[in-house]
Order: structure tokens, then C-alpha cells, then sequence
């Protein structure tokens, strides 16, 4: 179903929680991430493809090699973040998206606004973090 959305659309706290132009809201914004992503990463290919000539000078070649591992775990993070828009999308298909996979209540709006894979309420987030702090400092 194509819910048609304005570009002033913002998703309201006095609206049905998940309805479908909510859902269509936030589908739109993750697939414009995505693609923005993809895009950068194309030119980021074609940028390392152009480079790849042999520097005669040891220094350009070492600062060369250290911009393109600089870049390659940039991309590889990206790849990573794909995937968890891609799991968006998904959750979006399935009608889970938008609630917290450890309590099942929703999760904000300004949070789903401000980082729209997130799967954790703001409460569930924290005491995950907490838990984990305190498996770092044993």
C-alpha cells in the first residue's frame, strides 16, 4: 500500500502509533540512506580504482595505502549499516517495526526520528549498555 507522504510530514505523538503513513514515513527515510549510501560507495570505488597507479615516492604510496584503509573500513562499516536498514525494512514489512525487540512497547518517535534501525527503546538501550559496561570492567 503507497501512502502519498508531503515532505513536511513528520510523524506525531497525537497520530496512531505505526500507521500506515508512519510506516511509509519512515520506509522513505531509510531508503534514501541506503541509497545515499550506495552512492557514495560507487564513487568511492571509482575513486580507489583511479588511484590505484603505483606512487614512485615511498611516502605517497604509504600515505596512499593508509587513505585507502581509511576509506575500506569506512565502506565496510557502511556495508554493516545496509544490513541493519535492510532489518528495517524487513521489520517494517512484517508490522514490528517501530517496537522494542526486548519489551515489545514502542520505541519514541524522536528516537526512531534520530536513528531509524534502532530496535531498543531508550530504557532498554541504557540497561543494555549498562550490562555490557559492566562485562567490560570485569
Amino acid at each position: 500500500m503507497t501512502v502519498d507522504i508531503e515532505s513536511e510530514y513528520r510523524p506525531s505523538e497525537d497520530e496512531p502509533f505505526m500507521n500506515d503513513r508512519q510506516r511509509e514515513y519512515f520506509k522513505n527515510k531509510l531508503l534514501a540512506w541506503k541509497g545515499e549510501i550506495l552512492k557514495e560507495s560507487a564513487e568511492t570505488l571509482a575513486t580507489l580504482q583511479e588511484e590505484s597507479q603505483n606512487h614512485p615516492d615511498l611516502a605517497d604510496r604509504a600515505s596512499s595505502e593508509t587513505d585507502r584503509s581509511i576509506e575500506l573500513r569506512a565502506r565496510d562499516r557502511q556495508r554493516k549499516l545496509i544490513s541493519k536498514i535492510d532489518a528495517a525494512l524487513e521489520r517494517i514489512a512484517d508490522g514490528s517495526y517501530g517496537y522494542c525487540e526486548e519489551t515489545g512497547e514502542p520505541i519514541a518517535l524522536r528516537r526512531l526520528e534520530a536513528r531509524p534501525i534502532a530496535t531498543l527503546s531508550i530504557e532498554a538501550q541504557e540497561a543494555h549498555e549498562r550490562r555490557e559496561k559492566v562485562y567490560r570492567d570485569d
